[in-house]
């Protein structure tokens, strides 16, 4: 059996789960988030727990099995402490602030480029430090809106400009490469 599927989903205090066969909806003190699983696991709750039971050991079934209970794994944790993501912005210029709720990007371009949060995201930005926190409780819109921002200004291969994930690694290219040209024998 799955490790991580046969794990039960323990729901804090506070936290409601409402299961209607295969969809799941979970309301908690940053939001509420449903979800419709797969027919091929079953879905139930025993006081504060939720799990997940699978009906036969089929490949694809089992794949479902811990995919699900992460899922809902995450769906807790979402509507209860809520998920970050943080974006750095690194280049001379290069800046982020808030107005209002929308966040402001000036990354070069001859415009300020403004950013609307979509409904259960927030912004926060450290100006000091020049970090972007995206805030919210479905990881998986989070991770698109971080993405997005990113997009707007890809982090450069020379000298490592633009918006890049809190420890993202990146990778450096050698500029040129001193004397010597064309013509010359």
């Amino acid at each position: 059996m799955s490790r991580v599927g046969r794990l039960p989903v323990t729901v804090p205090a506070g936290v409601t789960v409402e299961i209607d066969g295969l969809s799941v909806k979970i309301k908690g003190p940053k939001g509420t988030l449903a979800r419709t699983f797969a027919g091929a696991v079953t879905i139930s709750q025993e006081a504060n727990q939720v799990s997940v039971t699978r009906a036969n050991d089929m490949p694809t079934v089992r794949a479902l099995h811990g995919t699900t209970r992460a899922l809902i794994q995450n769906m807790v944790t979402g509507v209860s402490a809520g998920f970050t993501k943080v974006l750095e912005i690194d280049g001379v210029g290069y800046r982020a602030s808030m107005d209002g709720q929308n966040l402001v990007l000036n990354l070069g371009y001859s415009h300020p480029v403004v950013v609307e949060p979509p409904d259960g995201i927030s912004f926060a930005v450290d100006e000091k430090t020049r970090q972007v926190k995206v805030n919210g409780s479905d990881p998986e819109q989070i991770g698109q809106v971080a993405a997005d921002i990113r997009k707007i200004r890809p982090p450069e291969p020379y000298k490592g400009k633009g918006v890049h994930y809190l420890g993202e690694k990146i990778r450096r290219k050698a500029g040129k490469s001193g004397k010597g040209g064309k013509g010359k024998k």
